[in-house]
C-alpha cells in the first residue's frame, strides 16, 4: 500500500515537473516575439484599468451631469474633457472598459463552449451527425457576422444580455469549423484508438484526449476573436443597437461623439484610442501564442 502511494506521488510530481517545463518553454518562445510582449503589456494595462476602475475614478462621475462643464476640452480637472451633458469623459472611458472587455471575453468563451461541443461532435462521430451540424452551420455562415448579430439584436431587443447572445451566435460557426477540423486530425491518432480499445467512454475521450491535444490553435483563435467581438460590440453600439445610454460602453461613446466631430473631436479620439489599443493587444498576444504553442517551431 505504501509503495503504491509513493508511486502515485512520484507520478504526480513527474507530471507537475513536465507541466512546469512546458510552461517555461512556452514563455521562452513567447518572449522572443517583441511585438507579442508589447501586446501583453498593453493588455495587462487595459485589464488593470477595468479591474480597478472604481479605485481610479468613482462610477458616479460617469453619470453626473454638470451643465456648466459641458463640452470642455481636456484639462487637469477633466483629463479627457467632458461630453454634451458635462459628464467626465475620463470616467466614462475607464468604466466603459468593463463593458467592452466583458462583452469580448464573455462572447468568445461562450462561442468556444458551444463551438467545442458541436465541432467535436461533428468531427468525432462523423456521418449523419457531422452532416446535420455542418449544414446548420452553413446556413448561419451564409450571413455576415455583423448582419447576423444585427438581426438577432433587432429580434430580441437592445440590452446587454441580448447583445452578448447576438455576438455569440455570430461567432459560433467559425469555432465549429475550426474545432471540427482539429478533431478530425486528432481523432485518428494512436492514443485515441487505444482509448477506444480500452472501452473509454466517448465524453472522456473527447474531453480528456482529443480536445486537450488541439488546444493550441483553439486558444490562439479564442484570444484573437476577443478583438473581433470588442469591435462588433462597438459597431452595434455605434449604430444604437448595442449598449444603451447612459452606460459608458466605448462604441456608445463614439456614437455620441459623431455629432461633435468638429467642435469637440476629443470625444471621438479617446474612446477610439482605447478600442484600437485593446484590439491591437489581443491580436498581438494571439500572434505570440501562435508561435509559442507551435510544437514544430524550433529555436
Amino acid at each position: 500500500m505504501a509503495e503504491t502511494t509513493q508511486t502515485l506521488r512520484s507520478a504526480g510530481a513527474a507530471r507537475g515537473r513536465k507541466k512546469n517545463s512546458q510552461a517555461k518553454e512556452i514563455w521562452r518562445r513567447y518572449r522572443k516575439n517583441k511585438a507579442a510582449v508589447l501586446g501583453l503589456v498593453i493588455l495587462i494595462f487595459i485589464l488593470g484599468i477595468a479591474l480597478f476602475a472604481d479605485l481610479i475614478v468613482p462610477y458616479s462621475k460617469c453619470i453626473e451631469q454638470v451643465g456648466a462643464d459641458r463640452l470642455q476640452g481636456p484639462s487637469l480637472a477633466h483629463f479627457f474633457g467632458t461630453d454634451e451633458y458635462g459628464r467626465d469623459l475620463f470616467a466614462r472611458v475607464v468604466h466603459g472598459s468593463r463593458f467592452s472587455l466583458f462583452i469580448g471575453v464573455a462572447t468568445s468563451l461562450m462561442a468556444l463552449v458551444f463551438g467545442a461541443i458541436l465541432g467535436a461532435s461533428a468531427g468525432y462521430f462523423g456521418g449523419v451527425v457531422d452532416n446535420v451540424i455542418c449544414r446548420i452551420i452553413d446556413v448561419f455562415a451564409c450571413v455576415p457576422p455583423i448582419l447576423l448579430s444585427l438581426a438577432v439584436v433587432a429580434a430580441l431587443g437592445t440590452n446587454l444580455r441580448n447583445l452578448i447572445i447576438a455576438i455569440t451566435v455570430s461567432c459560433i460557426p467559425g469555432n465549429v469549423r475550426l474545432i471540427r477540423s482539429l478533431v478530425l486530425t486528432v481523432a485518428e491518432q494512436d492514443y485515441v484508438e487505444a482509448a477506444r480499445s480500452y472501452g473509454t467512454s466517448t465524453p472522456r475521450i473527447l474531453f480528456r484526449y482529443v480536445l486537450p491535444n488541439a488546444m493550441g490553435p483553439i486558444i490562439v483563435n479564442t484570444t484573437m476573436s476577443i478583438s473581433d467581438m470588442i469591435l462588433s460590440a462597438a459597431g452595434l453600439s455605434f449604430i444604437g443597437m448595442g449598449i444603451q445610454p447612459p452606460s459608458p460602453e466605448w462604441g456608445a461613446l463614439l456614437s455620441n461623439a459623431q455629432t461633435y466631430l468638429f467642435t469637440a473631436p476629443y470625444m471621438l479620439v479617446f474612446p477610439g484610442i482605447f478600442i484600437i489599443l485593446s484590439s491591437l493587444a489581443f491580436n498581438l498576444v494571439g500572434d505570440g501564442l501562435t508561435d509559442a504553442l507551435d510544437p514544430k517551431l524550433k529555436d
